[in-house]
């Protein structure tokens, strides 16, 4: 097990001239990643597959820093997470394929920094050696896709009334690839 470096990976300007910091996931950013869970739509909330507002979910988050299968990167200004990526290469017969998953605060979407945020970790999975990158999404997620798909993902597949929210209710699933 290793832990990244805590040096930013790259302090970046947003469309709007505010200037963030992508680094990895680290032990003092358990009550900020709580923080930023919390702060998260009810929406938002419903669609995620870890439930951000538990502080079993973030502890487990913040301790799989050492996984060397696994990349967490967020996103802050100042003492603020406003965006969480993660990759995860996936085991045996499938260990060439990793998977993404990414969120950003509702008042920071539109600036640019969900897509600054995807690259940055499609650069984490290829250090992780992946062949093919996936990332799952709810089709009403249509921001969430674009930005994929302006980074080459296609669409693999549809899966109808796959997945269900914290309300049971039923959402067709997308699931997009990329092949590095």
């Amino acid at each position: 097990m290793v832990e990244l470096e805590r040096e930013p990976l790259m302090a970046t300007a947003l469309r709007d001239g505010r200037v963030v910091t992508i680094r990895p996931l680290g032990e003092e950013d358990r009550a900020a990643l709580l923080a930023f869970g919390r702060a998260l739509p009810h929406r938002d909330l419903l669609h995620l597959e870890d439930d951000f507002t538990n502080p079993e979910t973030i502890a487990r988050l913040v301790n799989a820093r050492f996984a060397e299968n696994w990349r967490q990167l967020v996103v802050s200004i100042d003492d603020l997470i406003i965006g969480y990526s993660v990759v995860r290469r996936l085991p045996g017969w499938m260990k060439h394929v990793a998977e993404i998953g990414l969120i950003v605060s509702a008042g920071w979407r539109r600036y640019g920094l969900g897509t600054v945020l995807a690259h940055t970790i499609c650069d984490a999975a290829r250090e992780l050696e992946s062949n093919k990158l996936v990332v799952e999404m709810l089709e009403e997620q249509s921001a969430g896709r674009a930005i994929f798909e302006r980074l080459g993902f296609q669409v693999e597949g549809t899966f109808g009334c796959h997945v269900r929210d914290r309300r049971g209710q039923c959402h067709n699933l997308i699931v997009m690839a990329y092949h590095v």
